[in-house]
């Protein structure tokens, strides 16, 4: 992401997030910290015939990375292409070279937890009232990209930290937000 893509993101956020989407602030603090020497962040978008159809973004700590937001236009959920969106988010947590990546989701929103799910996460706990104002639990998830010694091969990690069997599916992972 780009600043000349922060207009068309506003509109996406606005559409889909309409009580609690990111201000024009706080998307251009995000691509601050997404250029240069010790740049933390990643954003991506896609574009269709010249239209933003989706985003994502990363904050990356020192083990820790964060699903800060996950949006897909209306006419493209089912598409495949918030799985799409995770898969290239998770390639940048792997060139930061964490060990978990962590999300948080709407407790209401079962299709993008059903997809964070086929990427490996798992859920370990709750943030009530997390969304606000409409006071919406999140969902908790973590993945840890990482593999344990205990872990059996059907539920290994692959270096991208997404599950063998990932595929792209009709998720709709624009209905999750990620305030992070």
């Amino acid at each position: 992401m780009r600043w000349w893509d922060i207009d068309p993101v506003l509109a996406l956020e606005k559409d889909l997030f309409p009580d609690d989407a990111w201000s024009r602030g706080m998307f251009w603090s995000e691509l601050a910290h997404a250029r240069g020497v010790g740049s933390t962040r990643r954003y991506v978008v896609a574009y269709e015939d010249g239209r933003l159809v989706g985003y994502g973004g990363l904050a990356a700590g020192e083990d820790l990375a964060d699903v800060q937001t996950i949006a897909v236009a209306r006419d493209h959920w089912g598409s495949g292409l918030g799985a799409r969106l995770l898969t290239e988010l998770l390639r940048h947590a792997t060139a930061f070279e964490v060990a978990e990546v962590m999300l948080e989701v709407r407790v209401d929103n079962t299709r993008a937890q059903k997809l964070y799910e086929r990427f490996g996460f798992e859920p370990i706990g709750f943030r009530r009232g997390y969304y606000q104002p409409g006071n919406v639990d999140a969902l908790v998830m973590r993945l840890t990209t990482e593999k344990a010694p205990d872990e059996s091969a059907p539920h290994e990690k692959t270096p991208g930290g997404t599950a063998p069997d990932a595929t792209p599916g009709d998720e709709k992972a624009t209905e999750e937000k990620n305030h992070g």
